[in-house]
């Protein structure tokens, strides 16, 4: 009896051992910062793209540096680009694994919108530091702390705030935030509901994992290294409580992000809202695939609330 004890201790021993293992790897390539060998970005500037303007102009564009500090102490780095005369400024949040150089086309497009422009990298991304990314819930906060520092270095009277990806789903989890009077509305291009439902999803995809117990276990190791769980990181339950208009885009190819998501963030979102569902478009490509046409789509609905 007592050897049966003994043999099922040691085999919950390495149960346990082996899944605290495998939560630490996938915490690695998840969360960790570093190159996300998963995750493909192309930085060519081809004359072909129908952003090939915008990438020009943003690559070569003065920018100015800006710097400040979370609220948990870590610098934070943006490039701020004014435009001539404007009191709107958009402020804009890269994707995963992303960082602001890459936001060429949608800086481009905001500028010729009329818009100040302020492409941040993300904590644990480009310039700025941290060690964790935080899939929006811990961005949430970075990114309003951004808005009130447009306020005060800057004539701003009205800003946007926008994202694409995890930078779609971080301002959708900040919407759900106490706003500040000159925050008008939000668009997210290509938003997940929330941490544990995508990274859910991309176990699955990716690796051809069931999400359970490995993606609860990681969140546990994330709760202790990072200091949130994947379960906090929700944009449906934030998405609930935001007041102010949102724009919700995704491509019907998507399949990073399945388009079955923004619908739902649609579904819970309160009026004034919209989602665009661009037709055969993969993930954060939409504007790629119809600039004038994704341009209008944004510009006819920021014309309804910043004037």
């Amino acid at each position: 009896m007592k050897k049966w004890w003994v043999t099922l201790g040691v085999i919950v021993v390495i149960v346990v051992g082996g899944l605290i293992g495998a939560g630490s790897y996938f915490y690695h390539v998840a969360i960790a910062r570093g190159d996300k060998a998963f995750v493909t970005q192309s930085t060519t500037l081809s004359k072909k793209s129908q952003v090939y303007r915008e990438k020009y102009w943003y690559l070569h564009v003065k920018k100015q540096t800006w710097t400040i500090k979370s609220h948990d102490g870590l610098k934070l780095v943006a490039w701020y680009i004014p435009k001539k005369g404007s009191t709107k400024t958009v402020v804009l949040a890269h994707g995963f694994a992303g960082n602001k150089s890459l936001m060429g086309a949608w800086a481009g497009m905001y500028h010729e919108l009329g818009y100040n422009v302020l492409a941040m990298d993300s904590r644990a991304s480009g310039a700025s530091a941290g060690r964790a990314i935080g899939y929006g819930w811990l961005e949430r906060r970075d990114d309003l702390q951004w808005a009130k520092t447009v306020l005060k270095r800057t004539a701003t009277k009205q800003i946007v705030m926008s994202g694409i990806s995890m930078g779609a789903a971080g301002m959708t989890m900040a919407s759900g935030e106490q706003q500040l009077p000159q925050i008008k509305a939000y668009v997210v291009d290509s938003p997940y509901t929330s941490a544990k439902a995508i990274i859910s999803y991309q176990a699955k995809q990716l690796y051809n994992l069931p999400a359970f117990p490995l993606v609860d276990v990681t969140s546990a190791i994330t709760k202790l290294r990072a200091g949130y769980t994947f379960g906090e990181a929700d944009a449906v339950s934030q998405i609930r409580k935001n007041k102010l208009p949102i724009m919700i885009i995704s491509g019907t190819k998507d399949d990073f992000v399945p388009t079955k998501m923004g619908k739902t963030l649609y579904r819970n979102a309160n009026q004034p809202k919209e989602l665009w569902l661009v037709k055969g478009a993969g993930h954060t490509t939409a504007i790629t695939q119809n600039y004038a046409k994704y341009k209008q789509h944004v510009a006819d609905f920021l014309a309804q609330y910043v004037k």
